[in-house]
């Protein structure tokens, strides 16, 4: 232990003199509260800013450590009578367990010994000021590689804790050799839908999520930044690469009930093509298209829907990204599954999980020899991240995310020192997990194990997955991921690369798959999703009907829909149900029966005839426009109408019509109706159905007898014509020749 004087000597002479430094316009607020102390507010109001904790290793037992920073009032009264304090301790902390007491400030996990103090001047309402110690490894007594605790407390003139900076020292000497764990970070670029068919935008803030210093532009920058750093994988959900493609191009926008065509933004050209370039080399995993919720889909009698994501989703990002993607490796909402989602993700072709910790937590308690359970223990060392799962697909592989890593890479950096002080704890607890590893000197020493043998164990590997829509500071993850590239005890590695520890001991026992009530409220909604089922049902009237079996116009419209982006929001994702239901509708409207002659009584005369009907298919397209419907006519009185046998499958091409002629055979005269029903090939019902009057004669067999009666009198009366002018000719024949007149009496020559 460096004695007290010595260390007061060194300090004293690196410890800066703070200044009060009073804001404009504060100096009249000025409260002496000397006698009295800081007050309760200004307990809650007093700040420790970090503005240097450094350096980030130290291999050296004279290198210069500085720990600098501000001491800032929040408050409206002016403090005084305050000291700034370091604490330290010379032993390194032995397990990660103990580094999280540490910073809670839980009870006796502090450390004990504390080097000077440093009174205050007094600090005006919204001033600071600054504080600083230096000092080296040797003067701390630290020798050996590990992790070390590192406190600076505001105290009060009652020496009680008003604010208080926890940190971390890492040290490891020259010539240490410490084991190497692997390292596998996922960095995630998903976002939420914004369209909600393939046509439409119902949210239009995609151009502007993208500019530079927003999400997504930050994620671009990080992309571009890291492309050659080792050991990212990305995951991207392809439906964002998509929603920039069409945002790129002409398009639909829908606002405030009105639908309008938009120019292309080429902003979200120049993302899409800038992403392309930057995720041209590192490995690159795809999530289900729009990232649906896979547990709720399984829930809810979705089955089909993960398969389709899984399939749209390689094929759209192969086609954007023009390189080869992964779509074996799942990455389930929050880290969290159950058996009823690793089924289906195992059956659409998923070899591999990224799992949060508390999905697949370790075992719990230890095995008593009698087979009872034990009492629950701390594991002495962080466990590999690989654990095997079985599912109905066949064997699934778990890599389990290490939480405190995974937060510290996705944390909030806007505070001030907030990612001076992510990033120091970073760095702590990677070495933290090398140093569980490495074989302690002393039991080396007396088990007669020296040199490399002696610190090397078999390596592991630690998964470090920030959370899923997380928004970054390109800055701060840039110069994390290229620092830890560059630590002595980590090997950066992709997931493709990851591999099961070798030593068998390693692999810490995992309990089953932990999924809690809580977690299965967390999904999209019964209520929810029963909606999207019946959507999906009229979907899928679409595609039963198109001649291409392999196109599905809505495929991609339904995986947006259930996109996990919805969970706890479901009310924002009304506006695409809607606009889904009326595109879909209006789908199925365009293959109707035409209406001209519907709206016409037909008139069946005789005992049988044919009605011609009419099918026009108004979808524009080429040969995936193509349907094949059935025409079903049911006659609404059988005893007097019947339909004939007649073949009712139709093929219509886009932009044409097709008619369909029904024989039909009437018992008697009447009006009754039919009704005409479109359906599918599998005889689902298709579009509304339409009612057409016709009506019956049944005159066929009078009108035969009356025609023949007609002809018969017609025919007798020729007869009786031609027989008078044959009479007529026959007297006319037989005629005496007529007399000559006498001549009268006396007239006589």
């Amino acid at each position: 232990m460096i004695r007290k004087a010595t260390l007061l000597a060194v300090l004293t002479a690196t410890l800066l003199s703070p200044a009060a430094v009073a804001l404009p316009g504060t100096a009249s607020a000025q409260v002496n509260t000397a006698s009295a102390g800081p007050s309760t507010a200004s307990r809650q109001t007093v700040r420790l800013v970090p503005d240097e904790l450094g350096p980030d290793l130290i291999r050296e037992p004279d290198a210069k450590i500085r720990i600098s920073g501000s001491l800032i009032n929040n408050g409206k009264e002016v403090l005084s009578n305050l000291y700034v304090r370091m604490s330290y301790a010379g032993r390194p902390f032995t397990q990660r367990a103990q580094m999280s007491a540490y910073l809670s400030g839980q009870p006796g996990s502090q450390p004990g010994s504390w080097l000077v103090e440093n009174y205050q001047q007094p600090i005006a309402p919204s001033g600071k000021a600054a504080w600083e110690f230096a000092f080296t490894p040797q003067e701390l007594g630290i020798s050996r590689f590990g992790v070390y605790p590192v406190m600076v407390q505001v105290l009060d003139s009652l020496r009680q804790e008003v604010a208080a900076l926890r940190t971390f020292i890492t040290y490891l000497p020259r010539d240490a050799t410490v084991p190497r764990t692997r390292l596998a970070v996922v960095l995630p670029i998903v976002d939420q839908p914004r369209r909600a068919d393939d046509a439409t935008f119902v949210d239009g803030g995609l151009p502007a999520a993208m500019a530079s210093g927003k999400r997504l532009g930050n994620l671009l920058k990080i992309a571009q930044d890291t492309s050659s750093v080792k050991g990212i994988t990305w995951v991207v959900d392809p439906a964002l690469l998509d929603d920039a493609r069409a945002a790129g191009a002409t398009h639909w926008s829908r606002t405030k009930g009105k639908t309008e065509r938009r120019p292309g933004d080429p902003a979200a050209t120049r993302w899409l093509d800038d992403l392309k370039t930057a995720l041209a080399d590192p490995p690159v995993v795809v999530t289900p298209y729009a990232d649906p919720d896979v547990t709720a889909l399984a829930h809810n009698g979705l089955d089909d829907v993960t398969a389709t994501g899984v399939e749209t989703g390689g094929r759209t990002a192969r086609e954007l990204l023009g390189r080869e993607v992964r779509t074996d490796v799942a990455w389930p909402v929050g880290g969290m599954i159950d058996y009823d989602g690793l089924d289906l993700l195992a059956t659409s072709g998923v070899g591999t999980v990224l799992l949060n910790s508390t999905n697949l937590p370790l075992a719990a308690a230890t095995t008593a020899p009698d087979g009872t359970t034990g009492v629950p223990v701390t594991p002495p060392a962080t466990p590999d991240a690989v654990a095997p799962l079985s599912s109905v697909g066949g064997p699934v592989r778990a890599l389990v995310a290490d939480p405190v890593l995974s937060e510290t890479l996705g944390a909030a950096t806007s505070a001030p020192g907030a990612a001076l002080q992510s990033r120091r704890r970073f760095i702590a607890e990677t070495a933290m997990i090398s140093a569980e590893s490495a074989v302690d000197p002393g039991t080396a020493a007396a088990t007669g194990t020296t040199g490399t043998a002696a610190a090397a164990a078999p390596a592991k590997t630690v998964l470090v997955v920030p959370p899923r829509r997380w928004s970054p500071d390109p800055a701060y993850v840039t110069d994390l991921v290229e620092t830890a590239a560059s630590l002595p005890w980590l090997t950066p590695t992709t997931l493709d690369s990851v591999k099961p520890a070798k030593d068998p001991a390693a692999p810490a026992a995992r309990a089953d798959l932990t999924y809690t009530p809580q977690d299965r409220g967390n999904e999209l909604g019964k209520t929810y999703m029963g909606g999207i089922r019946r959507v999906g049902a009229r979907a899928d009237l679409t595609a039963a009907i198109t001649k291409v079996q392999d196109v599905d116009p809505f495929d991609r419209a339904l995986l947006r829909l259930s996109s996990s982006a919805w969970r706890g929001r479901t009310d924002d994702a009304a506006p695409y149900v809607e606009r889904v239901r009326e595109t879909i509708d209006t789908w199925i409207a365009k293959v109707a029966i035409t209406g001209n002659e519907l709206s016409q009584i037909r008139t069946l005369a005789g005992q049988d005839g044919e009605v011609p009907i009419s099918v026009r298919n108004d979808l524009e397209g080429g040969d995936d426009k193509i349907v094949r419907v059935r025409v079903k006519v049911t006659s609404g009185d059988r005893k007097l109408l019947k339909i004939e046998p007649y073949d009712d499958l139709m093929e219509i091409h886009a932009g044409r019509a097709e008619t369909i002629r029904v024989p039909m055979t009437a018992s008697g005269s009447g009006q009754t109706t039919v009704t005409v029903q479109l359906t599918t090939e599998d005889e689902r019902k298709y579009g509304q159905r339409v009612r057409l009057t016709v009506r019956t004669t049944g005159y066929t067999g009078i009108a035969l007898v009356i025609v023949g009666a007609a002809l018969v009198v017609m025919l007798a009366a020729v007869v009786m014509r031609i027989l008078r002018r044959r009479g007529a000719r026959r007297a006319a024949a037989v005629k005496p020749p007529a007399r000559q007149p006498a001549v009268p009496a006396g007239n006589e020559s």
